[in-house]
């Protein structure tokens, strides 16, 4: 059989007579740690049956037995407030059709926190399923002077417990030995107390029993915090970081973005010359090397933006950032969490509308989701350097600052405060006097994350850009290239409109100005024209519906098509071919201002929509986003157009 994982990722193929056990525990406890150490995979992750709330599963073999594990969303109780949590305690109650409920439970806790992480083993242990209570972060707690007795705190509880250290893989294989054995683990012997009076006594006596000293406060943390924390100072050091992280990945990818370029053009040429018939030729040379590789020359930058994002992640800065912007958010009538989901939005929106999911209040949800897709995802990322670089030169500078690196963070945060906007709009207009739930986040202490965790979440975030170059974007270039390319022309008619065939240059312009991408893109041109896009832009607008870096890839194969050399080039010479603007640039300051701001707002993301729709359950939601979204868009570009047209005298 194949164990469910109904939304990407990939099943898990598992035997009928599979022996299950969950991973429960508090957010950041170390989960994901144990479950990569204990299955050998890195999280394959897709939804729960019905739902939209993640899920995590994999598998290990034993003494001729296979062992399914399942790592459970992070819950702090057993009493829901999200659908996140809600999850966890159906899938413990057998509330959950298709999947039996797990044989066992891991139940992870942080040692320098297991006071309040008592009260939630309190109540798994009153579900009355085997269970082994794994003590992760010991190594923190010695460092910061506490202390506990494994053994007593296993005899204290009446279930197996183990220490592990699951970033090292410390206690995995003890761990191993210990699941092999589920069958035969103690139950209690009896149930930890209800009333929270006993409970709090039942507490201090496992803790008195367990000779646990809690760790010291980490002086260091407290000084940076008193810092990163500060209202003021806080919020200065927030801006310095996201400016710093756009300079840094103009000036230090820029290098290496030239050399995949380099490569890309040395392939299209080889094509170009080796490649005897003429249809292969442009297929090959235009649609695959030209259009995608337009887009896979971002790697660098998008490599070198999830290794930044990784590291802030890994020290613990992130969710520092989560609780400064609070502040903010609770004056639009959100939380903190909201904040969470929109920060996960920088990578793509997608995960950031299933974060959400965490969000206890529908309509904060709801508000939340709307103004998601304004985050500036990596999909925009390809777009903005491509148009930031025909605007300005790699040398500008203003004083110290790099221009291009400066216009790059002035996008981001337009779009992180857009979407502030458009949030706090949506949920002022459907809940005008909601409360705000209360916002509960653990701070970590500062640690210098490892190699190996960087790398792999680095290459985790990055993985999912690749795949859709070798997927979505390889099949609309290709499609992109056959509607560039009919109908045929045959040599009597390019001869008859004065066309030389044996000039390639010339039939390649005419082919394309009178393809079926040519009038698609011509058909939308009263729409677009106003913001001085040309056919060549409308089509690339109408191909980025799929996916936003598709526009980077349109552009890329009609200007490979036009100078396979130097496809770079082509785009900056790149002319209107009719209209009252014949022979201008199209790729004027106006224009390219007007493009910045439309790829700002429009919603150019199916994968987007549909998931909005999945989580709604309802195509409201995704059509209103879409049409506010677009509207907005449109109304911005004209504005840009408009005003740089009337400053630099340039159409």
């Amino acid at each position: 059989m194949k164990e469910g994982c109904h939304d990407g990722g990939g099943a898990v193929t598992v035997a009928p007579a599979a022996q299950r056990m969950a991973l429960i525990g508090s957010p950041n406890a170390g989960k994901t740690s144990i479950f990569n150490s204990l299955t050998g995979l890195h999280a394959r992750t897709g939804n729960y049956p019905g739902v939209t709330v993640g899920r995590s599963i994999g598998s290990f073999r034993s003494g001729g037995s296979q062992f399914l594990v399942e790592d459970l969303p992070g819950t702090y109780s057993l009493d829901p407030i999200s659908p996140d949590e809600k999850i966890v305690t159906d899938l413990l109650n057998g509330r959950i059709e298709e999947i039996r409920p797990p044989d066992a439970l891991m139940i992870v806790v942080d040692a320098t926190t297991l006071r309040r992480s008592l009260r939630f083993v309190a109540q798994v242990l009153n579900l009355h399923k085997p269970s082994c209570v794994v003590v992760t972060l010991t190594d923190e707690l010695m460092r910061r002077g506490g202390r506990i007795d494994i053994d007593g705190l296993s005899r204290a509880l009446g279930v197996p417990v183990v220490q592990v250290i699951g970033n090292r893989g410390v206690g995995i294989q003890e761990l191993r030995k210990r699941l092999v054995d589920w069958q035969n683990w103690p139950l209690p012997p009896m149930e930890a107390p209800r009333d929270p009076a006993e409970l709090e006594s039942w507490t201090d006596s496992i803790l008195e029993a367990g000779d646990y000293r809690p760790a010291h406060s980490d002086r260091v943390t407290e000084r940076i915090d008193s810092v990163l924390l500060h209202p003021v100072w806080g919020t200065l050091v927030f801006f310095g970081v996201m400016f710093s992280f756009f300079q840094i990945i103009f000036s230090f990818a820029a290098p290496l973005q030239g050399l995949v370029e380099t490569l890309f053009g040395w392939l299209g040429s080889v094509v170009d010359d080796r490649v005897p018939i003429p249809w292969l030729a442009g297929l090959l040379g235009d649609a695959v090397i030209g259009g995608v590789g337009a887009v896979v020359v971002f790697v660098p930058q998008i490599l070198l933006m999830f290794l930044l994002i990784s590291l802030l992640e890994g020290v613990g800065y992130m969710c520092r950032a989560a609780f400064l912007m609070d502040l903010i958010m609770s004056k639009a009538g959100l939380e903190g969490r909201a904040f969470v989901a929109l920060l996960s939005s920088f990578a793509c929106a997608v995960p950031g509308i299933m974060a959400t999911r965490t969000l206890p209040s529908a309509k904060d949800r709801i508000a939340t989701m709307m103004g998601a897709p304004l985050m500036t995802c990596s999909a925009r990322l390809p777009v903005y350097i491509l148009l930031i670089g025909m605007l300005v030169s790699p040398d500008a500078r203003i004083g110290p600052l790099q221009t291009q690196g400066l216009i790059m963070f002035c996008l981001y945060l337009l779009g992180a405060v857009s979407a502030m906007i458009a949030a706090w709009v949506v949920k002022k207009v459907q809940d005008r006097h909601g409360l705000l739930m209360p916002f509960y986040m653990e701070m970590p202490p500062y640690r210098v994350p490892t190699i190996r965790t960087i790398v792999l979440s680095m290459w985790e975030s990055s993985k999912t850009f690749l795949r859709k170059c070798g997927t979505i974007i390889l099949t609309t270039t290709i499609l992109l290239w056959l509607l560039l390319n009919l109908p045929l022309h045959g040599t009597a008619e390019l001869t008859a409109a004065g066309v030389n065939p044996a000039d390639r240059a010339a039939t390649t312009s005419y082919v394309m100005d009178h393809s079926a991408a040519a009038a698609i893109g011509r058909a939308v041109e009263p729409v677009f024209e106003p913001l001085g896009f040309d056919w060549r832009v409308n089509v690339g607008i109408v191909a980025s519906l799929s996916a936003r870096e598709t526009f980077v890839a349109t552009l890329g194969q009609i200007a490979a098509a036009e100078n396979p050399e130097s496809p770079a080039s082509a785009l900056n010479s790149m002319t209107y071919t009719d209209g009252p603007h014949v022979g201008e640039r199209v790729f004027s300051p106006p224009t390219i201002a007007a493009l910045l701001l439309f790829f700002v707002y429009a919603l150019q993301c199916m994968s987007t929509v549909g998931v909005m729709r999945r989580e709604t359950g309802t195509w409201k939601w995704p059509a209103i986003a879409f049409g506010y979204m677009f509207v907005l868009a449109w109304s911005t570009a004209w504005l840009a157009h408009t005003i740089v047209a009337a400053v630099t005298g340039v159409h």
